[in-house]
């Protein structure tokens, strides 16, 4: 069965922005060889205001710290800014790099996004972007979204990969009836929207290919065929990508998103399959469920890269891989389905370098689509009951010191707020998922830092065991013991440190008595 009814292209930037309330995307590009180059995307747009991702291109020699300014020119006003910090004067804005992304090597970039208001329906793109002073002196000019990225594939030598976005389209098959899915997913039509890092489908088909419909140009994902990666998408864009060439017979096809896009929701619009061939009922959830909740080590911040500056070798996005983190290699050891609930940079009430204040983890986690603009609070369609929630929030809260114009002004006031919120929460995950869940508080290794963080989660888990709550128990990754090298981007957990992390948790919970 061949798709046929094709999704309209996007209408070009001066048209689409007119238009109030419409999702849309805007690509502006702006190149300069003498030493940068900003694409400004506008991938959402409502009544009162819009959605932006910006990528930062260094075209000049490498730089360690980075401010990119520009001005707006119709009201825009941002009001939140992700992977970095804002500084807003009238019209002009300056965005400074985030504590761990302020290495840009030459050919590198780095992104951030932001919402915004918008007075009225006016949204002119800018125009002067300069990166550390230096214009950005390219002419920006409009265009539609069109399929973009590339795919990089290793199939066998009996299959074949190919990318054709000629037949992008979307079914007009409720994509939930082709596949199965514990993520956290917002329908859109018979498709379906996600932003949460590591949300996969698994699917069930007949013939000797398959092809996978995707409207995405921020994320990279997985594909994988009977159990075999064979391909490895980078910002697809609008396109069916097929798999080809396999052994007439059943066969599964899995696909997982690798990269986090808190403001920027990707899309799954089914499966197709090839002439003769037929997509087949999804495989049966699993018995065994794990709800994993974190920050950037539980997202795979970087994961990929074999050094801590991996700006040369596409940034921390091209180098993250959710799909291959302690909680998905965890949970797939066990048999068990399982969600990632991550967000780089947020702790449990402070967030890395204190940024972004009035925000943090919490603010987020019962959201379907974190903070996109179209996100709702998640509804669990009654069959999400996780027999163990892991936790590891506190990193980014004890990590770096506190700074002028914090509301905490000593550490002990900062341990108290971080104890209460993290007691609170506890309280929301057990009327969640009720009194039978194993909840285990993780922590890594802080005391070049402080202390306080290891202090405070054995602390929190002994406070719930004394109130009777004997199902919360405390789990410390000892960075040496585990032989934890940190050679992923900015100093993170590489996939090697992934495997020797989800080996210490599989063993933790094969000590506790388990209800599945």
């Amino acid at each position: 069965m061949r798709i046929t009814r094709h999704r309209s292209r996007l209408l070009a930037a001066a048209v689409a922005v007119g238009t109030a309330g419409a999702a849309l995307t805007t690509v502006v590009a702006a190149h300069a060889a003498s030493g940068c180059g900003v694409t400004y995307a506008v991938t959402s747009q409502w009544s009162t205001g819009f959605g932006a991702s910006v990528t930062v291109n260094n075209l000049g020699d490498p730089v360690t710290s980075w401010q990119l300014t520009w001005s707006f020119t119709a009201g825009q006003t941002i009001t939140q800014l992700w992977n970095g910090s804002v500084a807003q004067t009238d019209a002009q804005v300056t965005v400074t790099n985030a504590g761990w992304n302020g290495s840009i090597g030459t050919g590198a970039s780095v992104d951030f996004g932001f919402n915004a208001t918008a007075a009225g329906d006016a949204n002119p793109v800018p125009t002067d972007f300069a990166l550390n002073g230096l214009a950005c002196t390219g002419a920006a000019t409009s265009s539609s979204a069109s399929a973009s990225g590339s795919a990089s594939t290793s199939p066998s030598a009996s299959q074949s990969a190919s990318a054709d976005p000629s037949s992008s389209s979307s079914s007009s098959v409720d994509v939930l009836t082709q596949v199965s899915t514990p993520g956290r997913v917002q329908a859109y039509g018979t498709a379906v929207q996600y932003t949460w890092p590591g949300v996969y489908f698994e699917g069930r088909f007949r013939g000797t290919g398959v092809g996978i419909t995707l409207n995405d140009h921020e994320n990279d994902y997985v594909v994988e065929v009977d159990g075999t990666t064979v391909a490895t998408l980078v910002t697809p864009g609008q396109t069916t990508y097929w798999v080809e060439g396999l052994a007439e017979g059943d066969h599964t096809v899995r696909l997982a998103k690798r990269t986090e896009s808190a403001w920027s929701a990707g899309e799954f619009d089914g499966l197709v399959a090839a002439d003769g061939g037929e997509i087949l009922s999804p495989p049966a959830a699993r018995s065994r469920q794990i709800e994993f909740i974190g920050d950037s080590w539980t997202a795979g911040y970087g994961n990929m890269s074999t050094s801590h500056d991996c700006s040369a070798t596409g940034g921390v996005t091209r180098n993250s891989n959710a799909d291959v983190t302690f909680g998905a290699l965890a949970a797939r050891g066990l048999d068990a389905d399982y969600q990632v609930l991550a967000m780089s940079g947020m702790g449990m009430v402070r967030n890395y370098g204190g940024q972004s204040a009035g925000t943090d983890f919490r603010t987020y986690y019962d959201q379907t689509l974190q903070a996109y603009y179209d996100s709702t609070v998640w509804e669990n369609p009654g069959t999400w009951n996780p027999q163990v929630v892991v936790v590891g929030l506190g990193i980014n809260d004890f990590s770096t010191s506190l700074t002028s114009g914090e509301q905490w002004t000593t550490m002990d006031e900062l341990v108290a707020d971080y104890t209460a919120a993290y007691l609170d929460f506890l309280d929301q995950l057990r009327d969640q998922y009720g009194a039978d869940t194993h909840i285990v508080l993780t922590y890594p290794d802080l005391s070049y830092q402080t202390t306080a963080l290891a202090e405070s989660v054995q602390a929190i888990a002994d406070t719930r065991n004394a109130a009777g709550d004997d199902r919360v128990g405390a789990l410390y990754y000892d960075n040496s013991a585990l032989g934890l090298d940190l050679l992923g981007c900015d100093w993170h957990p590489s996939e090697n440190d992934h495997q020797l992390l989800a080996d210490a948790l599989t063993g933790y919970l094969a000590t506790i008595s388990l209800d599945w």
